[in-house]
């Protein structure tokens, strides 16, 4: 019999089965006693825990009652009664809540003793024992949820020392939101964001710790805390990106791991060969293990495409397509070459082979580009390019093979000793398997049904057909596959028919899509089976199979599972969608991305066999790629889609379509066939049929293709929260755009509120954004800072580094604005460092420029010139970029030509600047540049025109810019030119035309100035 009070109270019998108990009191009364199963618990302490401070009359009677009523529920015997109390004589180990705290403090153990993997697993299983709040009084409830907490936050530790920085992120990150005060949580986050990779998120999660306590207790961070924080900024915690934690221990390759660690310190490409099996990853990862640089892993084993190996690059680098607040996208390649030009990396691109060409060509390019960077490959070819140094990984020595069996045989048989009596035996398999590790790996698994004798007779029966087999393939491929072969026979029925259908799987599969997908019964036993066979692994909930083993039991799959597959992938995402709109979203954009290769490789089928289905997979997936910037990622297959259906989607399928054409676009979609689906998607888009079941399509439509002309879509509002929220959020960036700023200042605010009320935080980040921005603009400094930090915050929680530079570089303009240039130049250094680790170049741009300005404000023209032609050199071109930090350099090196008195060139600035803004309908730029022209014709004498175009501005913008000392000087002398009636006159007529008319004239008089 066991019992549970972590949850509700239940008791259940020896085969588990729920018996029953009374009401409330009678769950209470059982919880106290059973907190102290074993021992007399007095009846003050039940008449405390069950009434508190305050019992009613009667209440020793009543306590008397409910022990009656519990007894009739108990095997005879078992609650006793004791002079002054009762006692529950049950095992304590039979109880949850002691049975958890005894695992918790054998994982802090572990942990303190050096040996996270066990901590980890120990820790893990007894926060398995929680099924919801504990069940008893106030006293023993906070004592057993600070526990809780102080095992979290171990088992945190441990799996930081694991390496699983990146995957616990997210579930750090909700126990912050849980224990905002709670400084471990706030250090271990730091220390994860650092390791994978994302220092100035990190930097930044000290500042929002260290507001958060100044705030809340008044005190400044612990020293703890704070010794983190300096660690960090001098580079003391290395940073790796995705290095897989290994569970088993490294045997052997001593002299290959010495090798390739001096050929990595004199060379910049090696690669291990070897045949499938020899141990190639796992001396990747044990030379990662080793390296005071950089690491990132990239596995290639699931891609199909050379095309695709970029992309899966700057997804293990954590690097985005684009941010929330960005439309432009860059080529993957080049994006991978910026995100890695400047830094000290070392690059390992796992399973070459069968992508050889397509991973040759961008190794070469990359080293070509980044001349800090190091690549280590595993291939069991050459990748055959100039600079390559070969390490063929050879049969482990006698020794070593016969001490990997041993480790991993006692593994699976604890019991297991290598012995003189055995020894014979393990010598003789390890022979005939040729010193291979994962065959070796293989026949020691099979110790848990073998004895060792059986083994090394069946493996000499099996391995004397060999030389029957395929003579032209090397002896070690032919002993390996003649090792799984053994292990395949092995196997029952319904375990082979499993085997071969999770070979469907890219990435693998949780236990719910093997068990929807495969459709064989008994899923889960069957699972557990093939891992005790090490033919599958369960890492962290998730069953995959090595590529080795996965290529061999896919020669066995007689069956097309592909349509159930993609079926089941497009269903998940779907079921998602509701999820990704409100406070769940970042637990299930961690388990879309756990199954991104399963997405696309779903997706891929779909557009190959089945348009309708692709079609609605793209209308699928679209907000979680948008979310997690992936935007350009299916381009080429949105390409094929377009080719095969036209452009007249199938019925009821037009903002499937839609949301396909912008996939294209994003990938840069040829110009004809863009043109073509372009006007069949406004088609759409200007006037649909009915209420938008996916209303974020508005939103990146205009992303992606500018504000629309004409009347704007206007989606029925009578949905929910969400579709009502951004309906709201669209329309107010519409008036924006317009200049209408009252209006769109009112919209955003409702959308804000009805985006914090759903928890959903990419909304709210875009109405922060927009709502800093009309702040900045009308001088309100406090409520820019308070909206801009309150988005820091939540976009932190995305994990977006493209958002975080963007804000950075925000807030830096509005500091230097004010004259904090020290503070400024910090924020824009930060987001220097941001955009070169992510590649992305127009916040490169913007943070060169940002950079240019606080030079030209501390007198130094010729650096200030300098950084404005790099952030223009810097600025993505294209279609579909953004042309506003083109136009922020162009009207920087305006402003510099004019203080140098080269007027002309200062014309001519101001005109590229105007034509660029013009393009990317980017309003605000639009109107900079207009005060830069009001300054040319003060300087030529036309008092009467320059206060006629600071007008004109304010018009384009939609109000004045306060706070803008240039343009508070250009005000100030044309006033003392004309007179205050005069500038008044002038500026009210500017000011007071409809934007078009503003545009206009601004077009004309730049042409003017120049006459």
């Amino acid at each position: 019999m066991r019992f549970g009070i972590l949850g509700s109270v239940e008791i259940l019998s020896a085969q588990g089965e729920p018996l029953p108990l009374g009401g409330p009191r009678q769950r209470a009364l059982l919880a106290l006693l059973l907190l102290d199963a074993g021992r007399v618990v007095t009846v003050e302490r039940l008449l405390d825990g069950l009434y508190g401070d305050d019992p009613p009359s009667g209440a020793t009677s009543a306590l008397q009652s409910q022990v009656s009523r519990l007894r009739r529920s108990l095997p005879e015997g078992m609650l006793e009664f004791h002079p002054g109390g009762y006692r529950i004589a049950a095992d304590p180990q039979a109880v949850d809540v002691h049975q958890f705290e005894r695992l918790a403090k054998q994982g802090a153990r572990a942990l303190a003793s050096g040996d996270p993997a066990a901590a980890a697993a120990t820790l893990t299983e007894a926060l398995g024992l929680w099924r919801g709040p504990v069940t008893a009084d106030e006293a023993a409830t906070a004592r057993l949820e600070e526990l809780k907490l102080a095992t979290t936050e171990d088992l945190f530790d441990a799996q930081l020392k694991l390496g699983e920085h990146t995957a616990i992120i997210p579930e750090i990150r909700a126990a912050i939101e849980r224990h905002p005060l709670r400084e471990r949580l706030r250090g271990q986050l730091m220390l994860a964001l650092q390791a994978a990779g994302r220092q100035a998120e990190a930097l930044a999660e000290f500042e929002n710790a260290r507001r958060t306590l100044v705030e809340e207790l008044g005190t400044d961070p612990s020293a703890e805390l704070s010794a983190i924080h300096v660690a960090i900024l001098k580079g003391e915690h290395r940073q790796t990106s995705n290095v897989p934690a290994q569970l088993t221990s490294f045997v052997g390759r001593a002299t290959e791991l010495s090798r390739i660690a001096g050929l990595l310190t004199a060379t910049r490409l090696v690669t291990i060969t070897g045949p499938g099996g020899a141990g190639k990853t796992r001396l990747a990862i044990e030379i990662a293990a080793q390296q005071a640089r950089e690491t990132c892993f990239i596995d290639l084993a699931a891609l199909t495409h050379g095309a695709d190996i970029p992309q899966a690059v700057l997804t293990a680098l954590g690097v985005r397509d684009a941010g929330l607040f960005t439309s432009s996208t860059q080529d993957p390649v080049n994006r991978v070459v910026a995100a890695l030009e400047d830094r000290h990396v070392l690059l390992i691109m796992d399973n070459c082979e069968h992508v050889i060409a397509g991973a040759a060509t961008l190794t070469h390019r990359l080293l070509n580009a980044c001349p800090d960077l190091r690549i280590l490959a595993t291939s069991r070819e050459a990748l055959g390019i100039t600079g390559e140094h070969l390490c063929p990984l050879p049969s482990l020595p006698a020794k070593a093979a016969i001490r990997l069996f041993a480790d991993r045989a006692a593994a699976v048989s604890p019991d297991f000793r290598l012995t003189d009596d055995n020894a014979d035996a393990v010598r003789q398999i390890c022979t005939a398997l040729d010193g291979m590790p994962l065959a070796i790996e293989l026949a020691a698994a099979r110790l848990r049904a073998m004895a060792i004798d059986d083994i090394a007779e069946r493996l000499h029966d099996r391995f004397s057909l060999l030389s029957r087999g395929d003579r032209t393939a090397a002896p070690r491929h032919r002993t390996l596959r003649a090792a799984v072969e053994w292990s395949w026979d092995l196997l029952e029925p319904d375990e082979r028919l499993l085997a071969a259908r999770l070979t469907v799987f890219t990435g693998g599969a949780t236990l719910s899509a093997a068990e929807q997908v495969c459709q064989v019964p008994a899923t889960a036993e069957l699972l557990a089976g093939l891992v005790d066979k090490s033919l599958v692994e369960n890492a962290g909930g998730r069953y995959r199979m090595l590529d080795t083993i996965r290529a061999f039991c896919a020669e066995h799959r007689t069956d097309s599972l592909e349509a159930v597959h993609a079926k089941y992938f497009y269903d998940l995402a779907e079921q998602a969608n509701p999820h990704l709109r409100r406070a769940e979203q970042l637990e299930w954009l961690s388990r879309l991305d756990a199954d991104h290769g399963n997405l696309l490789a779903a997706l891929r089928w779909a557009v190959a066999n089945d348009t309708t289905l692709a079609l609605r997979m793209f209308g699928a997936f679209s907000l979680y790629w948008y979310l997690r910037g992936l935007r350009g990622q299916a381009a080429p297959l949105a390409v094929q889609l377009l080719d095969r259906i036209g452009t007249h989607p199938p019925e009821d399928l037009d903002e499937e379509y839609v949301l396909c054409v912008l996939q294209a676009a994003w990938g840069r979609l040829g110009a004809p066939e863009w043109q073509d689906h372009l006007k069949h998607a406004e088609e759409f888009m200007t006037s649909p049929r009915g209420a938008l079941r996916r209303p974020h399509s508005v939103f990146l439509w205009a992303s992606a293709t500018g504000p629309p002309k004409g009347e704007p879509v206007r989606p029925l509002l009578d949905q929910d929260l969400w579709a009502e929220s951004f309906t709201m959020l669209g329309a107010a960036l519409l008036h924006l755009f317009d200049g209408e700023i009252a209006e769109g200042e009112e919209k955003l605010r409702r959308a804000l509120a009805g985006f914090r009320q759903l928890g959903d935080r990419f909304g709210m980040v875009l109405a922060l954004d927009a709502i800093a921005g009309m702040a900045d603009s009308r001088g309100d400094r406090q409520a820019f800072v308070d909206a801009v930090t309150e988005a820091m915050e939540v976009v932190s929680q995305l994990g977006s580094i493209d958002d975080t530079t963007s804000l950075l570089c925000r807030r830096a303009e509005n500091l230097a604005r004010y004259g904090e240039l020290d503070a400024a130049r910090a924020d824009f250094d930060q987001a220097l460092t941001l955009a070169r680790r992510n590649g992305t170049l127009d916040h490169l741009a913007w943070a060169y420029s940002g950079l240019g300005e606080i030079a030209r404000l501390r007198g130094d023209l010729a650096e200030a010139r300098r950084l404005q032609e790099l952030a223009l050199s810097k600025c993505s071109t294209g279609p579909y970029g953004i042309r506003e930090y083109q136009a922020r350099a162009l009207i920087a090196l305006a402003h510099l030509a004019e203080l140098d008195g080269d007027l002309t060139a200062a014309r001519s600035r101001y005109d590229e600047a105007i034509t660029s803004a013009m393009a990317g309908r980017s309003l605000p730029f639009v109107a900079r540049a207009a005060a830069g022209l009001a300054s040319l014709a003060l300087r030529a004498g036309d008092g009467w025109l320059a206060a006629l175009l600071l007008g004109a501005s304010a018009a384009i913008r939609g109000m004045p810019l306060a706070g803008d000392p240039e343009i508070a000087r250009i005000t100030a002398e044309v006033k003392a030119l004309t007179g205050a009636n005069e500038f008044t006159e002038a500026f009210e007529r500017g000011a007071g035309m409809p934007q078009e008319e503003a545009l206009a004239l601004v077009g004309a008089r730049r042409s003017a100035l120049g006459a």
